[in-house]
């Protein structure tokens, strides 16, 4: 079966490197954002790979506290 989309390193990953990349296609065939996550997704089913989900970008550890924090707590 034959992808329609240009790959961004010009050959399809490995299912290793597509597990680990945000973005497996060329940035520059779309023209909106969301064409470019839709297409992204169908990419990723190609491959056998997980789709991202939205919170794939966020942290699964807490932040620390900012320095603001901090000095509210030597007030005290």
């Amino acid at each position: 079966m034959d992808f329609k989309y240009k790959w961004k390193n010009g050959q399809a990953p490995s299912q290793d490197q597509a597990a680990r990349s945000k973005y497996l296609l060329d940035e520059q065939q779309f023209d909106t954002e969301e064409d470019r996550n839709i297409a992204e997704q169908d990419a990723r089913k190609h491959l056998g790979v997980p789709t991202r989900i939205a919170d794939d970008d966020r942290s699964i550890l807490p932040h620390a506290a900012s320095d603001e924090s901090e000095d509210d707590l030597n007030d005290l």
